[in-house]
């Protein structure tokens, strides 16, 4: 039997479903629609480590500092400044469509007034209040979705047997009943929390420090969607959650979960540290957002506010210029889908949902010509994204006899290339159709 090869393709899909997950796709899709369209969200890490300025959880765990002193820093958070009616509005500019707070982190502090014997800033810090439901009511009047970090270990609890980098409390096998005490109290605080807040997504880390069966995961689960059906729960949740979470690292190439996000942080921390001024610049966010949602991802983007409450002057005009940004080319990223296979086009792209439309991302300063490769589509009409400007474009090396479509050339004029990112789009005779052979008679 002779193997055929054919060279065109139409629309792409968005990639393999999580491969390692547990739970069917199938069973998630619909849920998932808002997530797969919302693109962009705002993580926010806060709590008692930005009064001293230092790493969250880790600077005691890891010996930089000790877990006494570390716990001291309670007594200097007061979110005296705090105005989440202004968080809200900040996050609302950007462009963001879900936040993510970090209810509790693995020092085991909690952000709301938790019925647990634990630490909360409403009991043990001069906030004496619940600074969680202000802030995601905040959210609701932004029409901004609720998420919530939850951290499962928790290395301040007496139950807990993980401590210190190099040190244990216990070993499981050892002491069924005190790990069975822990499983009950976190699984009490993530009810605490879902009853409370009914988060739209749960946010959990820490999950490698035990099996799914040791963390009960799929009860977790359970629990979660048996009160709140629609909730999203991230993939640290040892194969019980909904979607992929690189971390800081861009994957080169195109991740094959069918959902996945990027959490990154503006400068190399996430919480609020002085001393760390390694901020990236607007232009640098755009460029990694561009590559995130051409790829089908999304971007959880960090800011660490103060323990007052106020945030840093530059993750504001970070979220300020993708803001602007944001607003000019909304048709091309929001709702959109992943865009063209490598080889196609030098540059992120995405597509419309009806795929009449294809969308080119260039540098803020590319002029002269950009070429496209294997689009056999006729097209209808280019133009420069915010603005009416029609440009026009030249198709080189088409041979009539040939079904082998030519390159697209087209010119960019210096005065509508955009500060950080221009956006072309291209409005197609009909769905995208792609050539993907060798040339030739092909």
């Amino acid at each position: 039997m002779k193997r055929f090869f054919l060279p065109f393709i139409t629309l792409l899909v968005s990639g393999a479903a999580y491969s390692q997950s547990k739970i069917s796709q199938d069973s998630i899709s619909n849920k998932m629609q808002w997530f797969s369209d919302a693109k962009l969200g705002i993580f926010i890490h806060w709590g008692i480590y930005s009064v001293n300025g230092i790493d969250e959880s880790w600077s005691f765990y890891n010996k930089k500092i000790s877990h006494e002193d570390y716990m001291k820093q309670l007594n200097g958070f007061t979110a005296s400044k705090y105005d989440p009616k202004a968080w809200a509005s900040l996050i609302k500019t950007s462009g963001a469509r879900y936040a993510v707070i970090t209810t509790k982190h693995h020092d085991g502090v909690a952000l709301w007034p938790t019925k647990q014997d634990h630490y909360s800033i409403s009991k043990n810090s001069p906030v004496k209040k619940d600074v969680l439901t202000s802030f995601y009511n905040a959210l609701d009047k932004e029409g901004i979705k609720r998420g919530a970090y939850f951290s499962l270990i928790d290395w301040s609890h007496p139950d807990y047997p993980g401590f210190l980098n190099d040190s244990n409390r216990y070993k499981i096998a050892d002491d069924p009943d005190r790990w069975q005490r822990f499983r009950n109290f976190f699984q009490s605080q993530i009810k605490e929390i879902n009853t409370a807040f009914t988060p739209a997504l749960w946010w959990f880390d820490g999950d490698w420090e035990h099996t799914a069966n040791e963390w009960e995961s799929e009860k977790v689960r359970n629990e979660i969607l048996h009160q709140n059906p629609t909730a999203i729960i991230n993939g640290r949740l040892q194969e019980y959650g909904d979607y992929e979470t690189p971390e800081q690292n861009f994957p080169v190439s195109r991740p094959k979960y069918k959902w996945w996000e990027l959490c990154m942080t503006i400068n190399n921390s996430w919480g609020y540290q002085p001393k760390d001024t390694s901020w990236k610049t607007p232009f640098e966010i755009i460029t990694i957002f561009a590559d995130v949602v051409s790829n089908g991802g999304n971007l959880l983007l960090d800011i660490g506010p103060r323990e007052d409450g106020t945030i840093p002057q530059q993750e504001i005009t970070v979220l300020k210029e993708l803001g602007k940004w944001n607003k000019k080319h909304e048709e091309a990223i929001f709702g959109s889908l992943p865009g063209l296979p490598q080889g196609h086009f030098y540059g992120p792209t995405t597509i419309s949902k009806d795929s009449n439309s294809l969308y080119l991302f260039l540098p803020g300063g590319t002029t002269g010509d950009v070429m496209i490769k294997g689009l056999s589509n006729t097209i209808k009409r280019i133009h420069v994204l915010g603005t009416n400007y029609t440009l026009p474009y030249k198709i080189v090396g088409k041979i009539s006899w040939s079904p082998v479509p030519g390159l697209v050339f087209i010119k960019i004029p210096e005065k509508f290339k955009d500060p950080y990112m221009t956006i072309l789009k291209l409005e197609l005779d009909g769905p995208l159709k792609l050539y993907r052979g060798q040339g030739g008679l092909n």
